[in-house]
This record gives C-alpha cells, structure tokens and sequence, in this order.
C-alpha cells in the first residue's frame, strides 16, 4: 500500500529507501507550514522572516542586534537581509542607529511600533499551534521535537565530515 506522501506526489513506483520517504516527508511538511505561516501572517501584512526578525529582535531587547547576528539566529537563512532592514525600518517596525563604540556597527532594535505588532500576534499564533498540534499531545510532541533535532545533528553531522572530506582532496 503507497504511503501519504507517494499518493500526494502521484508517484507509481514506491520509493527506493525508507530512509528516502522520511526525508521527503518531512521536506514536505515544513514546506505545507510554511505555507500556512504565510497565509496567517498575511493578515498582519508580513512575510514569515519578517515575523521571525520581529522575535528575534523583541528576544534581544534593548540591546538590539547587528545584522549578522539576526542573520545567524534566522529559522530560514535570506541572502539579503539588508534589504529586508531597510523594509522594516520604512514600515516603522524597527530603528537602526550606528554603534557609539564602533562606527562600522548598525545595531537594529524593534520600534514600539514593531513591538506592539509582535506582541499582537502571540496569541492568534498561539491559537493557530495549539489547533493544530494540540492533538499531538505534550508526549508525542515532546517525541516529534526530540526526533526532529536528531534529524538535523544527523545532517549537521554529514555536512560537516563533507566539508572536511573536500578540504582534503
């Protein structure tokens, strides 16, 4: 019997390696949440990144964040987060100022007018999880977290030992 995702592909021919169907499935799933992040965050005129920089930036505080901080802490990586910056700062979303301490620094703080945003969304968005995963149980979300983090050391792991293997021929 074909699984869910080989009938949702309109595949014929069973996959090759279970190893091969989880991988794809869970390509999959992240690409069916990125979707509905996006269509609820579009009620808030947002993009899933920006809605990520707004919790980065209200998790740094006063102290804000360089570029290449919130760069580094993004859920998906964007080549060009200047300019998704400068749209936040044109929407009044966040401040920019230059470092006191080191001219060449732009430190990026949320504006009031940022922070009340993210803070209006955490409860629909805490809405939108619970109807979703909720059904999961804390016990099997627990298990799909702790299977999930495995995925990605396993695949850390691989690009790493694959970095170091170019490095020697």
């Amino acid at each position: 019997m074909p699984g869910k995702l080989q009938a949702e592909l309109k595949q014929t021919r069973p996959f090759a390696l279970i190893e091969e169907e989880a991988m794809l499935n869970v390509v999959r799933t992240a690409e069916v949440l990125q979707a509905v992040m996006a269509d609820f965050l579009k009620d808030f005129d947002l993009s899933p990144v920006q809605y990520n920089v707004l919790r980065i930036l209200r998790g740094a505080g006063a102290a804000g964040a360089t570029c290449s901080q919130i760069g580094e802490r993004l859920l998906n990586r964007d080549p060009d987060i200047t300019r998704l910056l400068d749209r936040m700062e044109t929407r009044g979303l966040i401040a920019r100022e230059r470092s006191t301490e080191d001219r060449r620094v732009v430190i990026t703080r949320l504006s009031g007018t940022g922070l009340a945003l993210v803070d209006r969304i955490d409860q629909p968005m805490r809405t939108l999880s619970t109807s979703k995963l909720g059904k999961f149980g804390r016990d099997g979300l627990a298990d799909l977290i702790t299977s999930l983090e495995r995925m990605r050391e396993a695949f850390e792991l691989d690009n790493t030992e694959t970095s170091q293997e170019r490095k020697l021929k």
